[in-house]
């Protein structure tokens, strides 16, 4: 493939980390001058793409980039919108073909979770058929760790060390109070359909009896009355009860506790308010008083408590992305691989974006405890590395230090718009 320019962007919700992949496929990239021309960034994702909104990634100072490894969020925006299938908007694909073109683009790096990694597949699919072949690959990242075929997703190993925190901390603001107070405090955490987030909150526990005493998994049926049993034994037995509830955590017929009756540009239904649920459950059976707190973007965003470990992988999934790119790689995905042994270690693999788009990886039942509350050895064995070591962020004046980017627009070369 001759000198091409290369299209970096972001999708979906972001991470602590995100940049840090970012990061890795800018960096990458410019060791092949040869190969990759400029690196253009989307302006929020896709949309960027067929807005024509293109960020000139070359205006930023090496110092910029960098920086990007400990800086938190979508540093170029991200968005939630999918592409239709070829027939059912061929303008949309015209579109990206028409923008690609005219800003000699030949290489795709798209940044995001399961939809993503359709979105890439179907341009790498769909530019070839359309007379200007795109190299899409395909960048890892989800907290909610629902991504197949890889070990685990960059964005969730630092979500699981920020919910591990969180909990062992406000575990020991209840413990204190709970004689005259506060009996029952629920966490409510991110993943959708996938409990792996709520999974982490247990590695809070140092010893029996710590908490948190109850976790709601998705993958678990909600049995109310077992539920409420549950917390008026814990504390009878403990004084208190700290509970985990994933937002996707749902009845045996599928309904979701807390369902907000709409869905995201993605087709997925809107989730949250499992922890007033929850909370309003057990004040009007069982009496006690109780807090909650939803981690919401907090438990993505904390980049000051981000893992070492995820930060490491989330730098080389980037880098991997455009080094499959130049040994002519297409449609397909860096993965994590877990090797074998009692030492933690892991490596670059790759997958097939056909067996990656649209599907989603649960938490496998060896990892539930048998109550269903709770997390096996086995699954805290999966858990505790990714949560491994610290890469605090500088910081100046008491405030972390991130990277802010001038975002310069490269100069439209088309004379019309795209309606979104």
């Amino acid at each position: 493939m001759s000198k091409k320019n290369a299209f970096y962007a972001q999708s979906g919700g972001v991470t602590a980390v995100i940049n840090a992949s970012a990061c890795g496929v800018i960096q990458t990239a410019s060791q092949y001058p040869e190969q990759i021309g400029k690196v253009y960034a989307g302006l929020n994702g896709i949309v960027g793409a067929l807005r024509e909104e293109l960020i000139d990634v070359s205006q930023e100072s090496e110092e910029t980039i960098a920086a990007l490894r400990h800086t938190p969020s979508g540093a170029f925006g991200s968005c939630r919108y999918k592409l239709k299938s070829l027939e059912q908007n061929r303008a949309e694909y015209e579109r990206l073909i028409e923008v690609f073109k005219a800003h000699d683009i030949g290489y795709f790096f798209y940044n995001g979770g399961g939809d993503s990694a359709d979105t890439c597949l179907k341009i790498s699919q769909l530019s070839e058929k359309m007379g200007y072949p795109i190299q899409a690959i395909h960048v890892p990242k989800t907290v909610d760790n629902d991504l197949p075929l890889t070990d685990n997703c960059p964005g969730f190993g630092s979500v699981a060390k920020y919910v591990a925190v969180s909990t062992k901390e406000a575990a020991l603001d209840v413990a204190s109070m709970c004689a005259t107070s506060t009996k029952v405090f629920i966490v409510e955490v991110m993943g959708r359909h996938a409990g792996w987030i709520a999974a982490a909150g247990a590695l809070a526990q140092e010893q029996e009896g710590d908490a948190p005493h109850i976790i709601l998994f998705p993958e678990i049926a909600f049995d109310k009355e077992k539920f409420l049993a549950k917390v008026q034994d814990t504390v009878e037995q403990h004084g208190f009860c700290v509970i985990v509830a994933s937002e996707g955590a749902q009845y045996a017929d599928g309904t979701f506790l807390a369902d907000a009756g709409t869905t995201d540009a993605f087709g997925h239904k809107q989730l949250g308010g499992v922890a007033p649920t929850l909370a309003t459950m057990i004040r009007s059976e069982l009496g006690f008083k109780y807090h909650w707190a939803l981690a919401d973007y907090l438990q993505r965003a904390a980049r000051h408590i981000a893992s070492a470990t995820d930060v490491e992988q989330a730098y080389a999934v980037g880098k991997a992305a455009v080094e499959a790119a130049i040994a002519g790689k297409n449609a397909i995905m860096p993965t994590i691989v877990r090797e074998q042994g009692d030492e933690y270690r892991w490596h670059i693999g790759e997958a097939p974006l056909d067996q990656v788009a649209n599907v989603e990886k649960m938490m496998p039942r060896e990892y539930i405890s048998e109550d269903g509350f709770g997390i096996t050895d086995a699954g805290r064995a999966y858990l505790a590395p990714l949560i491994q070591g610290e890469d605090y962020p500088p910081y100046a004046n008491g405030i972390p230090r991130y990277a802010r980017l001038k975002k310069a627009m490269v100069e439209k070369k088309l004379a019309d718009t795209f309606e979104i």
